[in-house]
């Protein structure tokens, strides 16, 4: 089984994080160390202890041991921008060097890190840094979660394809379900798992209030 994982999306609201988490408790219940990391986040909280980010929280309350927040979301960009501009607007330079240093020490701590991406693939992280780029430093397999809505078969097969374009491995994918009103979506996952060149890793069923640690059962690990 793979001790790195970087999950993309097929666009914003697809449920990375939700993903990311149950993939973190899915880990933690083989009796592995894993822990998450948000690289970049725009949309941050002022706190006693400096910007902090919803997502990245939720990274850190799902992993085990539980890791330093500047190791965690090394990037933290208060305004709840395109990394790139949430950067511009907080003169900071995203780069490619503090990522790879903030990973491997989380990847000293622990079995298995969980890298959530921004957005969708193609989001950049910054004028000079792609996600590919990060990805590929790394050698970090991907795992794409398709949000389940009207327009999921599009937006995952030029995901998959842009993964494959930018000479990265695609592990598997997740069925996200985000529109609990969505038609025929037994019928679309089925589409999806016909044409994806990958294995279908689970189908995290729609929620509220969704629990990762319940959601985590819903994933099958690759080994």
């Amino acid at each position: 089984m793979p001790d790195r994982f970087y999950i993309t999306g097929t666009d914003t609201g697809a449920g990375k994080t939700v993903a990311s988490c149950a993939l973190l408790h899915a880990l933690r219940a083989r009796g592995l160390r894993a822990v998450g990391m948000k690289p970049v986040a725009s949309g941050c909280e002022r706190t006693p202890a400096g910007w902090r980010n919803a997502d990245a929280l939720a990274l850190r309350d799902a992993s085990d041991p539980p890791p330093d927040y500047a190791d965690l979301n090394p990037f933290a960009l208060p305004d709840p921008l395109a990394p790139e501009l949430a950067a511009r607007a907080a003169g900071i330079d995203v780069g490619l060097e503090p990522l790879l240093q903030a990973f491997s020490r989380l990847r000293a701590r622990a079995d298995a890190v969980v890298v959530e991406g921004v957005g969708g693939w193609a989001a950049p992280l910054s004028p000079t840094l792609d996600q590919r780029d990060l990805v590929r430093a790394l050698r970090l397999p991907v795992v794409l979660v398709v949000g389940m809505r009207l327009g999921c078969l599009n937006h995952a097969r030029l995901s998959a394809a842009a993964i494959a374009a930018d000479g990265c491995q695609l592990l598997g994918w997740i069925a996200s379900e985000v529109d609990p009103d969505m038609a025929c979506r037994d019928e679309n996952r089925a589409l999806l798992a016909k044409r994806l060149p990958a294995p279908c890793l689970g189908h995290l069923p729609y929620a509220l209030d969704p629990q990762p640690i319940t959601l985590a059962a819903h994933l099958t690990l690759p080994l």
